[in-house]
């Protein structure tokens, strides 16, 4: 299984960024797809989680309103669209997939991607 997050970048603070994740040798349709982030010195936190087909998608607190997740699975891809950034964002973002329900909870995730490096500059 290989998940290869792609799409990060340096942006300024209030701009947008789309971040993809290429999904291999999974059954991707059967899998929830997660975002989650590490910020320098802090530890790995939720951001997003999409479903299947039409389940339930989640997002973190923080970027509640300002990021979007979807998913192709005719593509075996999952995006993370983030407007209005903010320096706060500032992270490593990666990329799982879960062959279970939704969940915001890291350990609860089988694979993982290696992660797309994201600078949001005040």
């Amino acid at each position: 299984v290989q998940l290869q997050a792609s799409g990060g970048g340096l942006v300024q603070a209030g701009g947008s960024l789309r971040l993809s994740c290429a999904a291999s040798g999974l059954a991707f349709r059967r899998y929830v797809m997660g975002w989650f982030r590490q910020g320098p010195g802090t530890e790995r936190e939720f951001v997003a989680v999409i479903s299947w087909g039409f389940g339930p998608i989640y997002y973190g607190d923080s970027v509640k309103g300002r990021f979007t997740i979807s998913r192709d699975n005719a593509k075996n891809t999952v995006y993370l669209q983030m407007n209005s950034l903010r320096p706060e964002d500032t992270a490593v973002y990666y990329c799982a997939a879960r062959l279970a329900g939704p969940s915001m909870k890291q350990y609860e995730f089988d694979y993982w991607g290696q992660g797309t490096q994201v600078t949001v500059s005040s």
